[in-house]
């Protein structure tokens, strides 16, 4: 069969990266006649990518991975403090002419098929020129959910009509992909005119590519899907998820030694009865604030499997792990709970997400993290802490009852709300003692997931739409 190449730019996180190695694998498993190379863009935010990047390649070797050169410089951390996702994008910006360069002489060079798109992450979409000076098709890969999708298009839209900013004594707005009005608390994402006009020029971009694949599947946002599919200024959309590795990475050393450890205290557990929090690479806390999520955790009463986190350094975006636990957390909590729960670092999240003992799932809600909890019917418990985290907690809380809110607000004079213990109690107590009712239309949401991505499923279908388009099949 013909070769087709396909050219991906994930943005240089790892949870960006992953997704796009997903959605590859899965392109690759509906149709081998594609190549598939991945540029992989330095984080110096995150401590790096050769690692991650090398992790991955290891596994998926039948996707090539070009690392793109690290000549550029990082962002100081008072840019990255102000503003994470202006710093972000300007950084990737500025990457325009080596990525250029580099699928013209690592990618055209190294193999005359014919390049079917570059596929540009949601923060990516500097590289929609690239492909239109190259003369080849783009597409965006929309890693976040739909309804953030038609905010950032919303954004656009009020930006060209010359519409004022968000501001704190606005009522509540009436946004067409959400269902509830939305107020401007849950949208620190949009606080600042900088972050405003980012995320609102990428939506602008995003009408110039060929085509938005979204992380996400019709049945779960259908009310965010239909504001899409009303509009008739963008390009098709394909809603492909849920994306989700339910592998998890190749693991040796003590990292496979604390991954069985977690799995062998979890199977010790009773079914649905231990809580399980992580905050993703992101989530962090400080003590006072570690100290307090213990002291909440212990009052519950019930079981806990606990990733902990120190919160990111100035400068950077990843959370560290430490284990000198008996130093940070409330004097005794070790010896209290050591029959109930379990402290750990690094958390191999699908696994334990996946696991029968897992009764609730304290998130951060990331799109990556809530597909998973939705895949396997965990019932969540919201805490964002970043981007667009509290959108996303905001709408599974109000418009698809699907989580029970821990906390939604975020103030801007102070960024590291403080959440107390009583708080932290009873969102747990409320899920793990009276959930039943989210329980059921956790299981219920669980099911459309997997029929979606079933042959003749919706996102089945959308994906074939998606390969056709780039082969030529359709228009």
């Amino acid at each position: 069969m013909k070769k087709t190449q396909l050219v991906f730019v994930p943005a240089p996180g790892f949870g960006h990266l992953v997704s796009a190695v997903q959605l590859a694998k899965m392109v690759l498993e509906r149709n081998d006649s594609f190549l598939i190379t991945m540029l992989a863009i330095n984080n110096p935010f995150y401590g790096g990518i050769s690692k991650n990047t090398e992790s991955l390649a290891s596994i998926h070797t039948e996707i090539r991975f070009v690392e793109i050169p690290d000549t550029i410089p990082t962002p100081p951390p008072e840019a990255l403090a102000v503003s994470p996702a202006s710093a972000f994008t300007s950084y990737i910006n500025d990457h325009k002419t080596l990525v250029k360069d580099t699928i013209v002489n690592l990618v055209m060079a190294h193999n005359p098929a014919p390049i079917a798109s570059v596929v540009v992450d949601m923060f990516c979409t500097v590289f929609i020129d690239v492909a239109k000076e190259l003369g080849v098709p783009s597409h965006v890969f929309f890693t976040s959910d739909a309804a953030f999708l038609a905010m950032t298009l919303y954004l656009s839209d009020r930006e060209d009509k010359g519409e004022p900013k968000f501001s704190p004594t606005d009522p509540d707005y009436i946004i067409p992909c959400y269902s509830n009005p939305v107020p401007y608390r849950v949208m620190p994402v949009l606080h600042t005119d900088v972050e405003y006009e980012a995320l609102a020029n990428h939506g602008r971009e995003f009408k110039d590519s060929n085509g938005i694949i979204v992380n996400t599947f019709s049945e779960a946002e259908s009310h965010a899907v239909s504001a899409l599919l009303a509009r008739d200024d963008i390009p098709p959309i394909f809603n492909v998820g849920p994306l989700i590795d339910h592998k998890g990475k190749s693991l040796s050393g003590s990292d496979a030694v604390k991954r069985d450890e977690i799995l062998k205290w979890l199977d010790d557990q009773p079914e649905k009865s231990v809580v399980f929090l992580c905050f993703g690479s992101g989530g962090g806390f400080d003590e006072a604030q570690l100290k307090e999520i213990a002291i909440g955790l212990e009052r519950s009463g019930h079981r806990f499997l606990w990733s902990v986190r120190l919160k990111p350094s100035r400068g950077k975006l990843q959370a560290s792990f430490f284990d000198n636990y008996g130093e940070i957390l409330p004097q005794g909590f070790l010896e209290r709970t050591k029959n109930i729960g379990m402290l750990c670092g690094w958390a191999p999240q699908v696994e334990i997400l996946a696991h029968k003992a897992v009764g609730a799932f304290v998130s951060h809600c990331g799109w990556n993290s809530t597909l998973e909890a939705l895949w396997y019917a965990v019932p969540i418990i919201t805490w964002p802490l970043y981007a667009e985290q509290h959108m996303n907690a905001f709408q599974l809380v109000k418009d698809l009852g699907l989580a029970v809110e821990l906390t939604l607000d975020f103030r801007r004079d102070c960024p590291t709300d403080f959440v107390k213990a009583e708080v932290i109690t009873k969102a747990v107590k409320t899920v793990m003692e009276h959930g039943g009712e989210l329980r059921n239309k956790a299981k219920e949401t669980s099911e459309m997931a997997k029929k979606a991505v079933m042959e003749g499923g919706s996102s089945y279908v959308a994906f074939g739409n998606l390969i056709d388009q780039w082969l030529g099949c359709k228009p």
